[in-house]
């Protein structure tokens, strides 16, 4: 506080006298005025026409008001354009305005805004008294809710009562629901379908998803009526289709009658849980609801088409139908209820009695808590934009997606400020604000300004002197004709092309010149730095004024910029010559400077290649050595291996040492096989550097006995005597067994071929012995001659 108040002129005030932040122009890179004013809000443009001096570029004419005029703009030169807002239709707040209730103002606002720029404006709200309501009670048919219809269906008279008191113009309607006609939620059998309740309920109606029985009227003998005409029904599962109904009760405007200037509330009465989106596919129910009306003879005929819908679905069908609801639900399910109003904007839970007898008061408690929160929030915001609400009342709170305030009596007006912002260019861009459940909208209009109004005082004068006669000015700068360059179109190009110029300025294909220079003629003209310094470099790519800092000082204090790197004085060093030169503690116990594998900087070593802090003495990631010096290890210790003819030359960084019976260096031992396949046993000690070793290497190599050939040639000829043998008596025994299936066919035949021999000759004795009998029965007739046949 104490640091802005004497640059009080330069800040923005707050509406209650309060410092706040300082105006600051963050600018990027500026070639015009148009770019000024888009780079930053509170960014401003000079026009005065010798307000550059030399070597400066044109970007010192963007800067703050405050700063500009410090420099000597004038106040008539500077450039910022400011927010403007209309207010196109403010009808005052009324109870009726050419037959229609105005409860919020203003209606319409056209917005022309700066970039960054906030504007604020108030909206105002005031509930009208006796504001017409249209109540559609919808409630649970299920089974368990027997003892509830029969206390709803006197419920009219006192359900009128309690509106009356609200308004004189309140209008009632009646839905009902069950679930999906479907398994798993129904009983599919034709007989359940008819009647889904107990055999001993003679009463009950047939299964069904949801009904509409009666749209909203102001008579309350037709509601007691239709309802009367209701019973219960039934289904299998404890979780009822209360979003398919609510849905439809929502999306259904001409079925249901909603008034288009009422308040709107759909009040839910159940003891169950209910279905939503994803559920639908326990029954093969995989097409998403669409969120349409599908209502023939009263009767929701999609329910088994369609999935249930999802909470966010009908959470927006509900606001974009300015639907307010009240769950009128049983302690069991209470919980659930809340949960679900905290998603669905603009509701309330209340919890029924057992048989629903409280229902009326529930409603009056419900409607009273929803009118009393008051919620006014935006649809439709264009990207960008940027909306914050400030409710001005005792129970309120700043918000950017909605304003509230609580504890509003019919009657009272409320005010909420708010702020709008615009991020980037747009035109014709428009959104829309409404209190939650209420017709009433405020149209706002969004365009920005993103060019600037350069004015000129005088006679146009083109060409102009200014800009070497081959230009114009535009904005205190000069706009050079074609086939002439430069701050002052001083640079004529003739038939070369300006791109082709332009291209030798930019380093690496970047930003020409930097940004710290202008293109001219195809070289760099490089600007002042903001202390006065100047640019240098081929492309202006140095300045001695943005090296390191170090305690708050560039370069320490101990050294000078030179093109961004500090160049250290003696005794000093570091990047931001932060250190004297010291290698005290690099230093290790055998005098080496960090173990000859680091450079020592700022008195720290800064290992090579995988060493580590704090003396560059151990590398876990390096390769073991053990594996890595194998070949010296065998050609040093027994002239033998790949380097056997170089082994001075490729084994130049180890120095070893034969040893007959014990190691006297402390490293792990290593053991490695040599190329003739002997193990070696040696121990290596890295000394100071890199590659630098020492190693001691055991005398005598385990070497493995050589084969016995003798044995090996023994052992395969008998081997392959084995398989020989063994393959000739397998072979004989197939044979053997080929040879006695043959033989066995062979005695078989045999057997069948005496057989038939033998039954030849029984068959010419018997044909003979008839023969005989036959004669001599012939010789009985004739002769009279007995024989006995035996």
């Amino acid at each position: 506080m104490d640091r802005c108040m004497p640059l009080l002129i330069l800040l923005l005030m707050g509406r209650h006298g309060l410092c706040q932040q300082e105006e600051v122009c963050s600018k990027s890179l500026i070639n015009s005025c148009d770019d000024c004013i888009k780079s930053g809000p509170y960014c401003a443009w000079c026009q005065t026409l010798n307000f550059t001096k030399k070597g400066e570029q044109d970007a010192v004419r963007c800067n703050t008001r405050a700063d500009l005029i410090k420099r000597g703009c004038k106040e008539n030169e500077i450039i910022s354009p400011k927010n403007k807002r209309n207010i196109a239709k403010d009808d005052p707040l009324s109870a009726s305005q050419n037959g229609q209730v105005v409860q919020m103002r203003p209606q319409k606002i056209d917005l022309d805004l700066r970039p960054g720029l906030p504007v604020s404006f108030n909206v105002s709200f005031k509930a009208a008294e006796g504001h017409p309501v249209d109540l559609y009670y919808l409630m649970d048919l299920s089974y368990s809710m027997k003892d509830d219809l029969a206390n709803v269906k006197v419920l009219g008279t006192d359900l009128f009562a309690a509106l009356r008191k609200i308004t004189n113009h309140a209008r009632i309607g009646f839905g009902a629901f069950v679930d999906k006609t479907v398994l798993p939620y129904t009983n599919t059998n034709k007989e359940k379908l008819k009647k889904p309740c107990d055999e001993n309920d003679q009463q009950c109606q047939a299964a069904f998803g949801y009904r509409h029985v009666l749209s909203l009227t102001p008579n309350k003998n037709d509601f007691e009526a239709e309802v009367k005409k209701q019973f219960i029904s039934g289904n299998l599962d404890s979780p009822e289709g209360s979003l398919d109904a609510m849905m439809q009760a929502a999306v259904c405007e001409d079925k249901i009658g909603w008034n288009s200037n009422s308040t709107r509330l759909i009040v839910l009465t159940t003891d169950a849980g209910f279905h939503m989106a994803g559920d639908g596919k326990l029954a093969g129910i995989l097409e998403p609801n669409d969120e349409k009306c599908h209502m023939e003879n009263n009767l929701y005929v999609k329910s088994t088409e369609m999935d249930y819908p999802s909470v966010g679905q009908l959470a927006m069908q509900l606001e974009k139908n300015r639907i307010q609801t009240i769950f009128a639900v049983t302690q069991n399910v209470e919980s659930v209820y809340k949960e679900l109003s905290k998603m669905i904007p603009k509701s309330e839970v209340g919890v029924l009695s057992s048989d629903s007898k409280n229902v009326v008061q529930l409603i009056e408690r419900a409607y009273n808590a929803l009118s009393s929160k008051v919620t006014i929030t935006h649809d439709n915001l264009p990207e960008n934009v940027r909306v914050v609400y400030r409710p001005i009342c005792s129970h309120g709170e700043k918000s950017e997606k909605e304003g509230v305030c609580d504890q509003v009596h019919v009657g009272d007006e409320v005010i909420f400020e708010i702020t709008v912002t615009a991020d980037t260019c747009m035109e014709n861009e428009f959104f829309t604000i409404s209190p939650r459940g209420i017709k009433d909208t405020l149209t706002v209009t969004i365009n920005t300004t993103c060019k600037c109004q350069c004015d000129t005082a005088g006679p146009i004068i083109d060409p102009h002197p200014h800009c070497n006669m081959s230009g114009s000015i535009n904005c205190g700068i000069c706009r050079c004709k074609e086939g002439h360059v430069g701050q002052f179109c001083n640079c004529k190009i003739g038939n070369k092309q300006e791109h082709t110029l332009r291209a030798s300025c930019q380093k690496d294909n970047g930003t020409e010149c930097e940004g710290r220079g202008d293109c001219v003629c195809g070289r760099c003209e490089c600007h002042n730095t903001d202390s006065g310094s100047q640019y240098y470099g081929s492309y202006c790519e140095c300045d001695d004024d943005h090296c390191e800092k170090f305690q708050n000082q560039q370069c320490g204090g101990k050294g000078r910029c030179k093109c961004g790197k500090c160049e250290c004085n003696s005794g000093f060093e570091g990047s931001a010559c932060q250190c004297k030169t010291s290698d005290e503690a690099c230093r290790t116990v055998n005098n080496s400077v960090c173990n000859g594998r680091g450079i020592c900087k700022c008195n720290q070593c800064e290992c090579k290649g995988g060493y580590q802090r704090p003396h560059c003495l151990e590398c876990p990631g390096c390769t073991d050595p053990c594996q890595t010096k194998v070949n010296c290890i065998e050609c040093l210790g027994f002239e033998s291996g790949p380097f056997k003819k170089n082994c001075s030359e490729a084994c130049k960084t180890i120095s070893s040492e034969i040893v007959k019976e014990a190691f006297t260096l402390s490293p792990k031992e290593c053991k490695q096989k040599d190329s003739e396949g002997c193990w070696m046993t040696f121990k290596l000690v890295q000394l100071v550097g890199e590659d630098n070793y020492k190693a001691e290497i055991m005398e005598k190599r385990d070497c493995p006995k050589p084969p016995n050939v003798i044995a090996i040639i023994g052992g395969s000829i008998a081997a392959v005597a084995l398989i020989g043998i063994l393959l000739l008596m397998l072979i004989k025994l197939l044979l053997y067994m080929k040879d006695l299936k043959e033989f066995r066919k062979f005695e078989n035949e045999k057997k069948k071929s005496k057989w038939a021999e033998v039954r030849h000759h029984s068959e010419l004795f018997v044909q003979t012995e008839i023969a005989v009998t036959h004669f001599r029965l012939v010789s009985l007739d004739n002769d009279c001659v007995g024989f006995m046949l035996i």
